[in-house]
């Protein structure tokens, strides 16, 4: 393998070797602590504009497995310690250095992703470059910023999927689930459900999705700033109200901005499956599956919306209610794929409120 660098922005370089397309990868340099899941991770469009580092050491020993993709891959770069080059799994359809390259995915492995990690949980997620050589100049990646990647992600076009099971004695609901980047697992779990899903661009105009006559919104995962994405806030402050409302992750984060509160961002954020969430005023605590690098103020929506969640180990928001608007939203990933499966029951909230 031809060695590589990983150049953080601060001025550090690690040492390694190349993997997946060759040339240079530039982003935002994030770690993920799940010990599987790395294919849902890669094909995770909420990593858009990111370079993903993978704190388990062994990576790609159950080879690719398509059935298992989330989305198109988005991210920028990939970053692991040992690359696994001869998979073993049943499933497998090829190795994952075959499938960086094919997605023209620029990575490096070989390089202490403990003692990196260890440098972005005490400075903060920061930029980084993957390149054949060190630049003398540090202010291309000093400079680097992720925007607009919800519209480079999004669906151009309206997709329908119908209900893959329906309990006796109902009509399937139709949902209409606003695409920021959207996990196929969300759409899943909606069809597994009974609904008959419709999944349309993130700058859909409220008057077009009230149109369809769905019973009710799904919003979706995604990337980036939530604050960001100015249209898609006034769109949904014209769907909140009017329908029974269902937020994941930058959704979540979305309709606390439509609502009138505030976002910020996190140190390093909440990335992987092991990620512990308690429910406001119990001892119950589940395990979710997270990827995100922003959190709802909760404090900001005073008044107006009731705490629901709160992540165990930094008490950030994890989930928002608005009763007098029948929605509400949650931080996590209740599909989780990968991850524990403690959180599906909050698919069945949403789908009793339909039926309300």
């Amino acid at each position: 393998m031809k060695k590589a660098y990983l150049i953080l922005e601060n001025g550090q370089v690690f040492t390694g070797r190349l993997i997946g397309a060759g040339g240079t990868a530039l982003g935002e340099l994030v770690f993920t602590t799940g010990m599987e899941g790395y294919l849902e991770t890669l094909s995770d469009p909420s990593y858009a504009g990111q370079i993903i580092m993978q704190t388990f050491p062994l990576i790609g020993n159950y080879g690719v497995i398509p059935e298992d993709f989330e989305g198109k891959p988005a991210a920028r770069g990939y970053v692991v310690r040992e690359l696994c080059s001869s998979p073993s799994n049943f499933r497998s359809e090829s190795d994952l250095e075959t499938f960086l390259r094919e997605q023209h995915i620029t990575g490096i492995c070989g390089v202490d992703t403990r003692e990196i990690t260890r440098i972005l949980r005490e400075s903060g997620v920061m930029n980084a470059m993957i390149a054949d050589h060190i630049p003398e100049d540090l202010s291309a990646i000093q400079a680097y910023k992720v925007a607009d990647v919800v519209s480079a992600v999004s669906c151009r076009k309206v997709q329908s999927y119908p209900a893959s099971s329906l309990p006796a004695g109902r009509r399937p609901y139709r949902v209409t689930l606003i695409d920021y980047g959207n996990k196929r697992g969300i759409i899943r779990s909606l069809r597994k459900l009974g609904c008959d899903v419709t999944v349309v661009p993130h700058d859909t105009p409220a008057e077009a999705i009230l149109g369809g006559r769905p019973d009710g919104i799904m919003l979706s995962n995604g990337p980036g700033d939530p604050a960001e994405n100015t249209l898609c806030i006034e769109h949904l402050k014209g769907l909140l109200g009017k329908l029974p409302v269902f937020g994941i992750c930058l959704g979540h984060q979305l309709m606390a901005l439509a609502m009138g509160g505030r976002t910020i961002k996190l140190k390093y954020g909440h990335r992987g499956a092991n990620q512990p969430v308690t429910l406001v005023g119990t001892h119950r605590t589940l395990i979710t599956s997270q990827n995100h690098g922003y959190a709802v103020v909760a404090e900001s929506l005073a008044g107006i919306g009731k705490e629901l969640y709160v992540h165990a180990n930094d008490g950030s928001c994890e989930g928002m209610e608005y009763p007098d608007a029948n929605c509400f939203s949650v931080q996590f990933h209740p599909e989780a794929c990968a991850g524990p499966r403690d959180a599906e029951f909050i698919f069945e909230r949403f789908i009793s409120m339909m039926g309300d």
